[in-house]
C-alpha cells in the first residue's frame, strides 16, 4: 500500500469542519511555517520536493513559481484551477468535498511564499455544493485567524475568494480561466505574455490546481528532500487518480508514483481488478484527451518493460506506444466495449466545449464527431477513417490552447491502436449492436 500525504485522514468523519480538521494536524503546517519560515524558505522547498503540476500538464510547480514577476508595488495574485471537467476525472472534487481546510491551509501556504495578499478559487459552476462546503470553510478559516489581516500575527495579510465558473471546458485552460475570472467570455489568451507576467487583472498570477496546492501542505511537513525521495525519479511524491470503468473497485486512491499499472487495475488496494472476470482491452490513462492504449501496451511498454503509474513511463514510446499520465482521470473498458462509440463520445464533448475561436478546432471537432456518427450509424466507408485522420493531423499543434490537441490525440490513438474495430464497422454495420458502449455523458443529449 502507497504512503498517503493528501488522503491520511480520508477516513474521519467531518473532516469539514474546522474544529475536526485541526484535531489531526490541521493547521499545524501552516502555524510553524509562519513562524519558522520566510516565503523564499517555501519555494525552495517546493523546488526541492520535485513537485509537477498535477492539473495534467507535469509542469515543475517551484520552477513555475520562480517565474513570477515582482515588480515593485503591483499586487500579486494566486488562483486555484478548480474546474476540473475532463471526463473521468474527479480527484480535485473529492478532495474539495472530503478535506476542504487542506486545500485551504494549502493556498495559504503558497500565496504567503509568492508574496499573494489576495488570492481566488475558481470552482466548476456545477459543483454548486462544492462551492457552499468551501465557503462555510473559508468563513471558518477567518474566525479562526487564518485568513484576514496578521494571520497568526505573522504580519503577513491574505484575502481567499470562491469564484463560481459558468461550467465550461475551456475555463480549465488557465488563460480562459483568467479571463472569465475577471467576468468576460472565457476564451484563451495569446502567450506571451503568460500570466506569470501579465495574469488576472494584468499582475503577475501564478495558476495551480487543487491537488498541486494541497500537496504543499505535506511537502512543508515533512520537508522538500523527503517528498522527494517518495516515487521514483522525477516523478515524485504522491498522485491522486481517479479510477472508473469497468472495474470491481472505482474511486479516488492515493498512489506512489512509480506502483506498476498492472498492480493498479489488478490488486485489491486499488481498482481490484475487471468487473466479471473479463479481459482488459483498453485504458485512457489520464482523462479523455489522452491516447488511448491497448492492454498489452498499457501494461508493458513496446521495449517489454513493466509500465510504471509515472510520468515517464506512461510517456514511453511517445504516441506511437505511449501516452500519458494527464489529470489522472484512469477509464478502464473490458473486452466487450466499444472503443469506435466511446470515442464518438468524447468527440461529441469536445466539439461541444469548443470555444470556437480557432478555425481547426472549431470546425475540425465537429467533422470528427459527424464522422464518427457515421461509424456507429452503419453508414460509414472505408475513406472515413483517412478523412478522420488527415483532419485529426489539422488540429493537432494549430490553435491557440490545448484543447484542439486534447480532441485530436484520442482520435489518432484509437485509429493507430483499433483500426480494424473502425473496419469491422464499415464491413459489417450490424456489430456495432453487439457490443457496450461505456461513457455517456449527462450533458449531452444524441
Amino acid at each position: 500500500m502507497s504512503k498517503k500525504l493528501l488522503l491520511t485522514y480520508d477516513h474521519i468523519d467531518n473532516l469539514q469542519q474546522i474544529e475536526v480538521y485541526k484535531k489531526h494536524e490541521g493547521y499545524s503546517v501552516l502555524e510553524n511555517t509562519l513562524k519558522c519560515n520566510s516565503p523564499e524558505d517555501v519555494v525552495v522547498e517546493v523546488k526541492k520536493s520535485g513537485l509537477r503540476g498535477r492539473g495534467g500538464a507535469g509542469f515543475p510547480t517551484g520552477l513555475k513559481w520562480s517565474f513570477l514577476a515582482k515588480p515593485e508595488g503591483v499586487p500579486r495574485h494566486l488562483v486555484c484551477n478548480a474546474d476540473e471537467s475532463e471526463p473521468g476525472t474527479f480527484k480535485d472534487r473529492y478532495l474539495m468535498e472530503r478535506n476542504p481546510h487542506l486545500l485551504i491551509e494549502g493556498m495559504i501556504l503558497s500565496s504567503y511564499a509568492l508574496g499573494a495578499n489576495t488570492s481566488y478559487i475558481y470552482v466548476r459552476g456545477e459543483y454548486y455544493y462544492i462551492i457552499k462546503i468551501l465557503e462555510t470553510a473559508i468563513e471558518e478559516a477567518y474566525k479562526a485567524g487564518y485568513l484576514g489581516k496578521n494571520i497568526n500575527n505573522s504580519g503577513y495579510d491574505l484575502d481567499l475568494f470562491v469564484q463560481p465558473g459558468g461550467g465550461a471546458y475551456i475555463c480549465g485552460e488557465e488563460t480562459a480561466l483568467l479571463e472569465s475570472l475577471e467576468g468576460k467570455r472565457g476564451n484563451p489568451r495569446i502567450k506571451p505574455p503568460f500570466p506569470a507576467v501579465a495574469g488576472a487583472w494584468g499582475r503577475p498570477t501564478v495558476v495551480n490546481n487543487v491537488e498541486t496546492i494541497a500537496a504543499v501542505v505535506p511537502i512543508m511537513k515533512i520537508g522538500g528532500d523527503a517528498y522527494a525521495n517518495i516515487g521514483l525519479g522525477k516523478s515524485t511524491g504522491t498522485k491522486l487518480i481517479s479510477a472508473s470503468g469497468h472495474i470491481n473497485k472505482p474511486g479516488v486512491y492515493e498512489i506512489e508514483m512509480g506502483i506498476t499499472v498492472e498492480e493498479f487495475i489488478y490488486s485489491d488496494a486499488y481498482c481490484g481488478g475487471i468487473r466479471n472476470g473479463k479481459k482488459l482491452k483498453a485504458v485512457v490513462a489520464g482523462g479523455s484527451s489522452v491516447p488511448i492504449l491497448p492492454a498489452h501496451l498499457i501494461l508493458t511498454t513496446a521495449k517489454g518493460e513493466k509500465r510504471l503509474m509515472t510520468y515517464e513511463s506512461l510517456a514511453d514510446g511517445g504516441f506511437e506506444s505511449g501516452t500519458m499520465l494527464g489529470s489522472g482521470g484512469f477509464i478502464v473498458m473490458d473486452e466487450d466495449t466499444s472503443v469506435v462509440k466511446n470515442l464518438f463520445t468524447f468527440a461529441r464533448f469536445y466539439h461541444h466545449e469548443s470555444c470556437g475561436q480557432c478555425s481547426p478546432c472549431r470546425e475540425g471537432t465537429a467533422w470528427m464527431e459527424k464522422i464518427l456518427h457515421r461509424f456507429i450509424n452503419g453508414t460509414a466507408e472505408l475513406k472515413d477513417i483517412e478523412l478522420l485522420w488527415d483532419i485529426q493531423k489539422n488540429i493537432e499543434g494549430k490553435t491557440i490552447c490545448p484543447l484542439g490537441d486534447a480532441a485530436a490525440w484520442p482520435v489518432a490513438s484509437a485509429i493507430r491502436h483499433f483500426r480494424s474495430e473502425f473496419e469491422a464497422y464499415v464491413n459489417n454495420p450490424a456489430s456495432i449492436n453487439k457490443v457496450k458502449h461505456y461513457y455517456r455523458l449527462n450533458n449531452l443529449v444524441y
